[in-house]
């Protein structure tokens, strides 16, 4: 049985390299879909009931954990009690957006990177990779280190945005690092995007109010290898690989246009309209078709065949179908066992659609005890977990809406959940937990 479910992935899922299931290795996971298709997490959970282990984290951040075998990886901020010198809070000011607006420090933050063993929740090295005071507002409800790292089971690799990509070896040694600048994100609500490893590159998508780009790195040594510039906004996508036809392609999201470049040289291959505002979800892809999002003044969902896709497909048979409601604006879509899951905007009602036609199969159903939320939606085992302030909702995944257990816990939670085998692990703002059967 077990063969045949991983001969079915194989033959599904061609979405750049997905890795074996006992890893959680970047960002939404093995597959970058949110799912973990052999996962096997307890439903039901609580500070008492299923607690593996708990560990509080220093600092503070939001990025979504990743896994490595017996080793879990996580990015904090953690300011000091030293303040920056007179001179150095200039960076740029941005706007401010009300009780919405961008959060400052005059503190220096260090910015470190965490290994803790899996077993038991200890942590067993902490390593700072960068020292100094963010230049640039983050959103209130934000942190300073919401970039999820990514790892190959060698490399390491940390992202704290204006504070560098950072590679290290599983003993904390730091073996390269490499600075892009200052990010000027819009209304300086901070910055999320995280990096996406495929083989032997890396690729970072640096959208923001300045000049945006798209850069390729040898993940060995940092080297540049090739960069191409783009006519973006701020954006928060993560960008996605995915391999059609024998070529792989990275695909970025993005306000102004969907675009997709060569992996080897940077060219670009194809492109679309059709997103809003503040893009943050990244492209999801399963079963030849790819899936783009956002939710930010609008709402805009297309469905792509990337194999019919060249030069500006806007309008064209490659656009297999839309739906334009109840789109995400923070959390990523979920794409499992055909199905298609998100949130509208930042609240708590979940839509389901056939993956494949688009067809509603149900829409904005209310989460329990649920009003606001920023973490993503995680599949496994026929089942979805969605994370919020101080609760984790399990829900029963297929065509049907239900709500199989609703469980509190004293912690609030912006990272997304992470599956491995029978393990769930939850970063909230304070604490790392574990739960297992």
């Amino acid at each position: 049985m077990t063969f045949l479910l991983l001969f079915f992935l194989s033959c599904q899922l061609s979405g750049g390299e997905n890795y074996p299931d006992g890893n959680w290795p970047q960002w939404r996971g093995p597959m970058h879909t949110g799912a973990a298709p052999l996962g096997q997490p307890p439903v039901e959970f609580s500070e008492t009931q299923n607690l593996k282990w708990k560990t509080v984290i220093p600092g503070k951040g939001h990025a979504t954990p990743i896994v490595w075998g017996d080793k879990i990886i996580l990015a904090t901020s953690v300011p000091t009690e030293e303040k920056a010198t007179s001179g150095s809070t200039g960076g740029q000011q941005g706007e401010t957006a009300g009780p919405m607006g961008a959060m400052r420090s005059e503190f220096i933050h260090e910015y470190r990177v965490l290994l803790i063993d899996r077993h038991n929740g200890k942590i067993l090295w902490e390593k700072s990779v960068a020292r100094e005071m963010p230049q640039e507002g983050t959103h209130e409800l934000g942190s300073w280190a919401s970039n999820s790292p990514c790892t190959d089971g060698e490399l390491i690799f940390a992202y704290f945005g204006s504070r560098g990509i950072h590679c290290l070896d599983f003993n904390g040694n730091i073996l390269w690092q490499k600075d892009f600048g200052q990010l000027n994100k819009h209304m300086s609500f901070g910055e999320g995007e995280s990096p996406y490893l495929y083989k032997e590159r890396l690729f970072i998508q640096w959208d923001h109010n300045g000049e945006s780009f798209l850069v390729a790195l040898n993940k060995k040594t940092g080297k540049e290898l090739w960069r191409a510039a783009r006519e973006e906004i701020t954006s928060w996508a993560t960008p996605l690989v995915i391999e059609v036809n024998g070529r792989a392609q990275v695909v970025t999201s993005a306000p102004n246009q969907v675009r997709s470049y060569d992996a080897e040289t940077g060219e670009l291959l194809w492109t679309a309209t059709g997103m809003t505002r503040n893009t943050i979800p990244n492209p999801v892809y399963g079963d030849g078709i790819l899936y783009l999002a956002s939710g930010f003044r609008g709402s805009a969902l297309m469905a792509i065949d990337p194999s019919k896709a060249k030069g500006d497909i806007t309008g064209s048979e490659a656009i297999l179908w839309s739906y334009n409601q109840d789109t995400p604006y923070t959390p990523n879509l979920l794409l499992m066992n055909e199905r298609l899951y998100f949130l509208r905007v930042n609240n708590g009602f979940l839509t389901c659609l056939d993956a494949k036609t688009g067809e509603v199969i149900y829409s904005k159903e209310k989460l329990e005890g649920i009003s606001t939320l920023f973490s993503s939606p995680t599949g496994a085992d026929g089942k979805i977990y969605i994370a919020s302030k101080g609760v984790v909702l399990v829900l029963k995944a297929g065509d049907h809406f239900e709500l199989l257990a609703s469980n509190p816990l004293d912690d609030d939670f912006h990272a997304s959940p992470v599956i491995v085998g029978r393990d769930l692990i939850l970063r909230g703002f304070n604490s790392l937990y574990c739960f297992s059967e």
